[in-house]
């Protein structure tokens, strides 16, 4: 039989794992007497455990809310996710300093183990630009997933995983050579990236030499290497701009270049920086690589830069574009005939965008 203070932290976890429990339950669970629950119960209570009970046949206990926030049980998977939320609620406006306080107490608590883990996601986890106008559903991220990488990161061990891209991906929509395609893949790991509510793992080829982006939700990660690797400097770039250059061009269910006649720092200046990367062609011209999970987002994106452009590709943009062109049109060409049924101002002035 456990002992009182091992007891009543068993039965707390019991409570905080469900909502309601039945006394015998309880009682069968804990190998002890419906008494000994009953006094276990009072003695949460006098702890400043707002427990409720119910009588009778079916009566039951469950915790409920009281005027203060006890102290919680949690497991491992718990206590690594909140922590995760804790270090990403650092960068929100309001509660950067109630998330630190919050995260400084689990970290205290928390077993060296899971302390390693939630400091290696920390450690090898950069943040790029937010896009946080998308109204994109979020994809799921399995957290052990994400510790797995930053482990191999951490190490710096061989990580070997089955990647199998998303499932709305359309053929002739990614540019050839240069989206990760689905397969089993061996790469040496270097940096988790958060960008626009996705996570990617930057990797290198150990055999070809070659770098890539890799969303972390289209990942399964495979048995451990255990195989030790000496880091290779990134060309050029940092992880994030190299996220950011890769997932415009490879990332995205649907890929678009669109050339922009307006010098590249004008294209920069109009565009949130999670929107796409900028070449610069010439003084007057430049090219705008974008991507979204559908062309009627990146038409929206085109709309918005208020430049004269052309379309290189998909040609599934073009024709797009040529549908909300004509829907325009009508458009003006209702509201024209309007104006005029109701006699008011030159219909021709609409259409040069003139106030009547």
């Amino acid at each position: 039989m456990l002992e009182t203070s091992a007891r009543l932290l068993a039965l707390l976890s019991l409570l905080q794992s469900r909502p309601s429990w039945p006394g015998s339950e309880l009682a069968e669970r804990l190998g002890v007497s419906g008494r000994t629950i009953r006094n276990d119960i009072g003695r949460l209570r006098e702890l400043g455990y707002p427990v409720d009970a119910t009588r009778g046949t079916t009566g039951s206990y469950s915790l409920g809310a009281g005027t203060k926030l006890p102290p919680l049980l949690l497991d491992d998977e718990e206590a690594v996710a909140i922590a995760i939320g804790l270090r990403a609620g650092t960068g929100i406006s309001g509660i950067q300093e109630s998330s630190a306080r919050a995260l400084a107490k689990l970290e205290q608590v928390l077993p060296h183990r899971l302390r390693r883990q939630v400091a290696a996601i920390h450690e090898s986890t950069s943040h790029g630009p937010q896009n946080t106008g998308s109204n994109v559903e979020d994809p799921e991220v399995d957290a052990a997933v994400l510790a797995q990488i930053a482990t191999a990161v951490r190490d710096h061990e061989w990580f070997r995983f089955d990647y199998t891209t998303g499932p709305d991906d359309r053929a002739g929509e990614l540019p050839s050579g240069t989206a990760a395609t689905s397969g089993p893949k061996l790469v040496e790991p270097y940096r988790l990236v958060s960008w626009t509510r996705r996570w990617y793992l930057v990797g290198r080829d150990p055999q070809a030499g070659t770098w890539a982006t890799f969303r972390v939700d289209w990942i399964t990660p495979r048995m451990p290497t255990r195989r030790v690797f000496t880091p290779t400097p990134l060309p050029g770039l940092d992880y994030t701009s190299f996220v950011l250059r890769d997932v415009a061009s490879t990332g995205w269910k649907v890929h678009a270049r669109i050339t922009v006649f307006a010098p590249a720092q004008e294209v920069l200046s109009r565009i949130n920086a999670a929107v796409g990367v900028v070449e610069s062609v010439s003084d007057e011209k430049c090219v705008l690589v974008t991507g979204a999970d559908s062309l009627e987002t990146i038409a929206v994106y085109i709309g918005m830069l208020g430049l004269d452009f052309e379309v290189t590709g998909p040609p599934g943009l073009v024709d797009h574009l040529a549908v909300l062109g004509e829907r325009y049109l009508r458009s003006i060409g209702r509201m024209n005939r309007s104006r005029e049924n109701e006699g008011g101002g030159d219909a021709s002035s609409v259409q040069r965008g003139e106030p009547p």
